[in-house]
């Protein structure tokens, strides 16, 4: 069997990351520090101080990844010495800060009021599981590792403090410390091989799974939590509102109107669809030039060039002796040979594309 080649990763390319996308952990994906970048993307930057924190941690994390012989003798050392991990009060309270925001967006993704005819508030049950697994994950980055069932364990536990003392404050804080607390104590180990290597896809379909299921949750708290207030000063549930948007005239209006653009392109094709988004959108500045010129656009060359004419006498800027309206004169006048210029340059080409074709 071939023998794994070692990685490779450059200190420079790891702050060159850090610089343009460290507060998304690009610089920790480069590493292949997987779950820590996925916690500083989901909190931006680790709030901001995990991202900064970093910028003394990059050199040691390339040296990891890269299995640096002297890094790797001091590690081995640091096993033999100690049992398990030493406690790490950066590392706990790391995971105390990741335990809470998962636990908290668990618990707000859940709809307050009963929907759609149901009550919602046995997935309560879930939060501890959301506490715990960020206790977890935090708990297994870098040298270190542990069962998530401790940890699970734990908040399970803390949480039920909830039906002795209703203060959201003092059950929630309870189920977050027990959780890491179980996971640090009894869990917790070194991890003496490096993580097996990953092909690129895999990681990034991993990453990106945990993503959407990130956004899902702040997604549900938006629709089934979120308020919009109205002109009125009124609040909105927003799945109300979401509701009465599809039903308004404006949507129901552009609904028939993009319906009728698909039928019309049935019979006449999508190509036809396109050149005349062209036209409207007015690309070459023909309609606005017209305008400008007060034509129409059936007008002669002979009339554009007398129109012209007009309009440029009229708006001089050397006639207009106010200084106040001196400025507005004289963009108005360049704004007329604009409009000339373009409308000269195609009947010009107009003409010789229309000569070509009775030639041939």
């Amino acid at each position: 069997m071939a023998k794994e080649r070692k990685p490779n990763k450059s200190v420079f390319l790891a702050y060159l990351c850090w610089v343009f996308g460290g507060i998304f952990g690009l610089h920790l994906f480069y590493l292949r520090r997987d779950a820590q970048a996925f916690l500083t993307w989901s909190t931006l930057g680790g709030y901001g101080l995990g991202w900064l924190a970093d910028i003394t941690k990059i050199p040691r994390y390339v040296k990891e990844v890269n299995q640096d012989p002297a890094l790797m003798k001091e590690m081995m050392r640091k096993i033999r010495e100690n049992k398990k991990p030493p406690f790490s009060i950066s590392r706990f309270m790391s995971s105390l800060m990741i335990s809470y925001l998962w636990g908290q967006l668990v618990m707000i993704a859940i709809p307050e009021d009963d929907f759609g005819g149901y009550n919602w508030q046995y997935l309560h049950w879930f939060i501890p599981l959301g506490a715990s697994l960020g206790v977890w994950i935090v708990g297994n980055i870098g040298r270190e590792k542990g069962s998530p069932w401790y940890a699970i364990g734990g908040a399970y536990v803390g949480y039920l403090v909830r039906y002795i003392y209703f203060d959201e404050s003092v059950w929630f804080s309870s189920m977050i410390v027990t959780s890491a607390l179980a996971f640090d104590t009894f869990s917790k180990e070194w991890r003496k091989d490096p993580p097996k290597r990953k092909s690129f896809f895999k990681r990034v379909f991993v990453l990106t799974t945990c993503g959407i299921l990130y956004l899902s949750l702040w997604s549900c708290y938006f629709y089934f939590n979120g308020k919009i207030t109205d002109s009125n000063g009124d609040t909105v549930p927003v799945h109300e509102a979401f509701h009465h948007f599809f039903t308004s005239p404006w949507w129901t209006d552009l609904k028939q109107s993009l319906h009728d653009i698909y039928i019309y392109a049935q019979h006449h094709g999508w190509y036809e669809i396109y050149k005349q988004i062209i036209d409207l959108s007015d690309v070459n500045g023909e309609q606005n030039a017209y305008k400008v010129l007060g034509l129409g656009p059936t007008a002669s060359q002979s009339e554009i060039t007398a129109k012209w004419r007009a309009l440029s006498r009229e708006f001089h800027p050397d006639k207009i002796k106010d200084p106040a309206k001196q400025r507005e004169a004289q963009e108005k006048f360049m704004e007329i040979q604009q409009a000339y210029e373009i409308l000269s340059n195609i009947k010009t080409k107009r003409k010789r594309k229309n000569n070509k074709s009775v030639d041939q």
